[in-house]
């Protein structure tokens, strides 16, 4: 019952509309709340001319999971790099005040406990995997909750398992599709719904190298646009707050615009996310075929406000992608550096790819990749339907956000680096005309306060009385890189976590997800299609609460509402 009281802070909390005003903040219990000024706290914090929001929320970041463990496997020189570790390693204080060095400490896929640091040192409370397949559910979820400090969920991967397009090509009744998969949502305990490449997983084991949004899966018959419309108007009935989370056909294909915006009109204006849309916005103009569409891809989501997105900004340097998207990451393994990539299936859910890359400044792909990203977000004229994301590890690692808010907010910084790049794509971007400078107010939505409302979070990503205390107190600082990389004070659930830059406590994150109501006359279809086609038991396949429970180390349960029928 103590009482916490951070003095003298600037709020920034687009949530309630505060931006920039000063004001005291009260935590008792993991909660803010509203005491009277004169009331004695047992512990205080000077936040005088510090800069206050709530902790950063990463709605699309691979943390968990069968490939994020690949990924770190496939890279073991970038854990024992001595240079790396040196510069970057995590640290934290054990009972007698000796500092821990970690193991599996990369830049690329941290560990699981150097991934829950990092996070924590910049401020970030929760973070969220977007590729969890339901056979693999139990292994996410044990990766996430090894996690520590940070709030974690997973939304399941659907629209290329076989039930559903076996289903659906059979013109199966939709309520049967809805409550399957709904049934999918309880028995892994998501968060939400991901479509990867829709039906194109699929096509891929049966030699079909594209599908675009209107072409016809060449075993089933069904198009991309009917997984789309399915799994959006499914989620819409069931009330799952977060829309459909959509890696859309064509990613990397010069031109793939069109397929783009053709899979923002497939949902039929229900509500739609399109997730690392940078990969999705090329054109083919120019001697080499290779251009930027981010201008159509932002006039198509400002005049369309079903829809939302994340950006997947693409950061200079060694990386590794891992994606779900066999068909693509298999075109990509000519590409892989170091040269060493895996491809996988897993027991017909979904696939698996993990290629090794290096994002390169005199690349003229990947300089026009860099600035089509910077264009989308300084095009887009809604922050609360733009995401900060650079689908770690994929574009780059989730510890160059520093990085990337002083780009979006620095245009004399933005310029400079521009100049090191490719000269042909300086020649082709746009970017030097965009004057826009994200406000500290807009950072707060784009990293906070925008991905809660997206994933129907009530009680995270704000500053308002009864919302979790989770806190990040900045240094003002010109250099908004330096900023935002070692806060003054993190607090998580109240417990200060850790302090300019220095860990202090390490408790243990909870698990949010969603429970749709749904018929359970659908497990009938389901065990069936299990005894005959799967290896693992039926009786074993939903995750109880007790289970996920211990499955997160203990971490609490954090049940998300339902949408409510008005």
């Amino acid at each position: 019952m103590s009482l916490i009281r951070l003095k003298g802070g600037t709020l920034f909390d687009p949530t309630h509309g505060v931006n920039g005003e000063r004001r005291d903040l009260a935590i008792r219990d993991g909660r803010i709340v509203e005491v009277p000024a004169a009331t004695p706290a047992d512990h205080e914090y000077d936040a005088t001319g510090m800069i206050v929001m709530a902790g950063g929320i990463d709605m699309h970041s691979h943390i968990g999971g069968g490939k994020t463990n690949l990924s770190r496997l496939l890279l073991p020189e970038d854990h024992r790099d001595d240079r790396v570790r040196d510069a970057a390693y995590e640290s934290v204080q054990d009972a007698n005040g000796r500092y821990l060095r970690l193991p599996s400490c990369g830049v690329c896929t941290p560990g699981t406990l150097a991934t829950g640091y990092r996070y924590a040192e910049m401020g970030y409370t929760a973070a969220f995997e977007p590729a969890m397949m339901p056979s693999n559910a139990r292994h996410t979820h044990l990766e996430m909750g090894d996690t520590p400090i940070i709030d974690h969920g997973a939304y399941v991967m659907l629209g290329n398992d076989e039930l559903f397009l076996q289903m659906l090509a059979a013109r199966d009744d939709f309520e049967r599709l809805r409550d399957y998969i709904g049934w999918t949502i309880h028995a892994s305990k998501a968060l939400g719904v991901k479509v990867v490449n829709p039906g194109g997983i699929s096509a891929f084991k049966f030699n079909q190298r594209s599908l675009n949004v209107d072409e016809p899966h060449v075993h089933y018959g069904i198009t991309p646009r009917e997984v789309l419309h399915t799994l959006s108007r499914a989620l819409t009935e069931l009330r799952v707050p977060h829309p459909l989370h959509v890696h859309a056909s064509n990613l990397g294909v010069p031109g793939n615009i069109d397929s783009t915006i053709a899979t923002m009109d497939a949902a039929g204006g229900l509500p739609i996310h399109l997730t690392h849309i940078q990969f999705h916005s090329y054109g083919t103009e120019g001697p080499q075929k290779f251009s930027s569409g981010a201008r159509q891809i932002a006039e198509a989501v400002n005049a369309r406000p079903n829809v939302s997105i994340d950006v997947g900004q693409i950061i200079f340097g060694q990386t590794v992608t891992a994606s779900g998207d066999t068909m693509m990451q298999f075109r990509n393994t000519p590409l892989a550096r170091p040269h060493k990539w895996v491809i996988g299936d897993i027991e017909c859910d979904a696939g698996c790819g993990v290629v090794p890359f290096r994002y390169r400044e005199q690349s003229y792909v990947n300089a026009l990749q860099w600035i089509i990203g910077l264009e989308i977000f300084l095009l887009i004229d809604d922050p609360w339907r733009v995401a900060m994301t650079t689908d770690h590890p994929n574009g780059g690692p989730f510890t160059s956000y520093p990085h990337l808010i002083r780009l979006l907010m620095d245009k004399s910084f933005r310029d400079e680096q521009l100049a090191k790049l490719n000269a042909d794509a300086q020649v082709a971007s746009a970017l030097p005309q965009l004057q826009r400078e994200f406000s500290l107010y807009e950072i707060a939505i784009i990293t906070r306060a925008g991905p809660a409302r997206l994933l129907g979070l009530r009680d995270r990503g704000h500053l308002g009385v009864g919302a979790a205390a989770d806190i990040a107190v900045y240094r003002d600082d010109a250099d908004r890189e330096r900023m935002f990389t070692s806060p003054a004070y993190v607090f998580k659930d109240g417990e200060l976590v850790a302090r300019d830059g220095t860990l202090v406590a390490t408790p243990t994150g909870g698990i949010h997800f969603v429970s749709p109501d749904f018929d359970r006359g659908i497990e009938k279809t389901l065990r069936a299609y299990s005894d005959a086609n799967l290896a693992n038991n039926f009786a074993h396949a939903a995750i109880g609460d007790d289970e996920i429970c211990h499955c997160c180390r203990g971490g609490r349960l954090l049940p998300v509402e339902c949408l409510s029928n008005g």
